[in-house]
């Protein structure tokens, strides 16, 4: 029995080892309430989403503050000058 325990122990070890927990950087926040002190979330990949969140119950959406863009390939653009 506890051959199988050491072993189930080890399969779970392997499998949570490769997956690695990070927090999500979203580019919008909303603010409720927050000249007084509220809260603010910042979960939304868009502005529309932050509206939606908050229609209805009040705040206001802006910008994350903190966000950075992932670092990542981007497109080339060549710029031509005219």
């Amino acid at each position: 029995m506890r051959v199988l325990l050491f072993i189930l122990a080890i399969c779970v070890g392997i499998i949570g080892a490769g997956n690695r927990a990070e927090a999500q950087d979203y580019p919008w926040c909303a603010y409720y309430n927050f000249q007084q002190g509220g809260a603010t979330n910042c979960g939304f990949a868009t502005f529309q989403q932050c509206l939606a969140t908050v229609s209805g119950i009040g705040g206001s959406c802006g910008a994350n503050p903190m966000y950075q863009s992932s670092p990542g390939p981007h497109p080339h653009r060549r710029g031509y000058a005219y």
